[in-house]
Order: C-alpha cells, then sequence, then structure tokens
C-alpha cells in the first residue's frame, strides 16, 4: 500500500513538473545558443557508445532472421525482414534503455548535486528562474540530442546487419539490400522515429524531474539516480507497447 502511494505521489509531482516546463517554455524561451550547447555536449557524448550499440543490435536481429529464414531457402529476404524488425521496435527500445542509464543518470546526478550544494537556491536568490536557466535548456537538449542518437543508431544497425548477412549467412550486401524496399514499409520508419522522440522525451522529463526534486545530501543524489533508470526503463518498455498498438489500429484503420 505504502508503494501504491509513493508511486500515486511521484506521479502527480511529475505532472505538475510537466506543467512547470510548459509554463517556463510558453512564458520565455531558452535561448538557442544554450540548447544548442546542451543538445550537442549531450550528442558527443554518447555519440560513439550509441554507434556501437546500433550496429550490434542489427547484428544480432540478422542473425536471429538468418537461422529461422534459412530453412525456408528465403535468405534473400533477410536484409528486409531484419532491417524492418530493428528500425520498428528493437533498435529503438535498446538504444532507449542503454541512453536511459548514461545520459538520464548523468543528468539526474548533476542536477541532483547541485541541489543538494545549493547551487539552485543560490540562483533563485539571485532573481533567476532555475526552471528556466537549469531545467529547460537540459530538458530540451535531451530531447534534441537524444532523438538524434536513436535515430543514428538505428541507422547505424543497418552496417552491423549487413556484415553479419555475408559472414554468417553468406548473404552479399546487394542481395541484403535488395528486398529492404519492399520489407520496410512507410508505416515501419514512421514508428521507429516516433518511439525515438517519445522515448527521448521520457528521458529527459524523468532524469530532469528526479534531479530537480533531490533533497538531502549524497545518499539522496545516489537515489535519484537510481529512481531515474528504473522509471525510465519502465516507462519506456509501458510507452513502447502503447505506441505500437496505437500504431497498429491506425494503420489497419487506414488499411
Amino acid at each position: 500500500m505504502n508503494k501504491l502511494k509513493t508511486f500515486t505521489n511521484d506521479l502527480g509531482a511529475y505532472i505538475l513538473f510537466l506543467k512547470e516546463i510548459a509554463i517556463a517554455l510558453r512564458k520565455s524561451p531558452p535561448g538557442k545558443t544554450f540548447v544548442f550547447e546542451q543538445a550537442w555536449s549531450v550528442f558527443i557524448q554518447s555519440l560513439l557508445i550509441t554507434a556501437f550499440s546500433g550496429f550490434f543490435v542489427g547484428a544480432i536481429m540478422t542473425i536471429q532472421f538468418a537461422m529461422q529464414i534459412k530453412m525456408f531457402g528465403a535468405s534473400g529476404y533477410l536484409g528486409g525482414l531484419a532491417t524492418s524488425g530493428t528500425i520498428r521496435e528493437i533498435g529503438p527500445l535498446l538504444i532507449a534503455f542503454l541512453l536511459s542509464g548514461k545520459v538520464g543518470a548523468y543528468t539526474s546526478a548533476e542536477l541532483g548535486s547541485m541541489k543538494v550544494s545549493e547551487q539552485i537556491d543560490a540562483i533563485r536568490c539571485l532573481g533567476a528562474n532555475p526552471m528556466q536557466e537549469i531545467i529547460l535548456p537540459r530538458f530540451l537538449g535531451i530531447i534534441i540530442a537524444s532523438t538524434f542518437l536513436l535515430v543514428f543508431g538505428v541507422l547505424f544497425s543497418f552496417y552491423g546487419g549487413a556484415l553479419m548477412a555475408y559472414l554468417f549467412a553468406d548473404v552479399s550486401t546487394q542481395e541484403y539490400v535488395r528486398n529492404i524496399p519492399s520489407i520496410l514499409t512507410g508505416i515501419s520508419i514512421f514508428s521507429g522515429v516516433l518511439k525515438s522522440i517519445v522515448f527521448a522525451f521520457i528521458i529527459a522529463s524523468l532524469c530532469t524531474f528526479y534531479g530537480y526534486r533531490t533533497s538531502g545530501g549524497a545518499k539522496s543524489v545516489g537515489e535519484s539516480v537510481v529512481a531515474t533508470s528504473v522509471s525510465c526503463m519502465f516507462a519506456i518498455v509501458i510507452l513502447d507497447w502503447f505506441t505500437t498498438l496505437v500504431i497498429e489500429l491506425v494503420n489497419g484503420w487506414i488499411s
């Protein structure tokens, strides 16, 4: 019962936090330079690990599909199946998990440290709004950077899939690419992009929320980091299911 009460309180506080962000964004948007600096910092810090992760996600998907379609002599469709599955579902999900641990945890720890060391209170004492000066630029920067990172990682998975198809299934790059247009539909691309944006928003909002509400000492900073990682992963899984359901319903309605 206590856990349910805590969850309800956190959910309510999170919704109010998003309301504060919306109000701050409407009243006085942050400078483009500061937002770009935050986005660039996140992008550069996570670019290499995202590329490696995307590469191996594509490789894993190719191996899994190759083991199944070899029995039916349909290796020519390996590229289309692996690429569609990666872009539509597995790629955004696994890479978002990675970014929630790297970008989310780092930002939560940074904001939590600023909060417990009273830096945020000092900004408020100087007459500035911490939400406007500290939270909003990071929030927008993480959304922009994480969206690009997710899309970049998913695209990079193509190279991992093509290489593994050549080494593991003896499928040339030309054959791997040939049937991608026939299987990778517009709805698959839309699904991957939409999930990337949704997951980026979740990572940005939860890490800034838990970092900003940190109180106490160093122990509280650690607790905020753990809460950020767990909440991000839980929310990403739930929203992955929800977006998949909505996209399938809309696709069925259009069809």
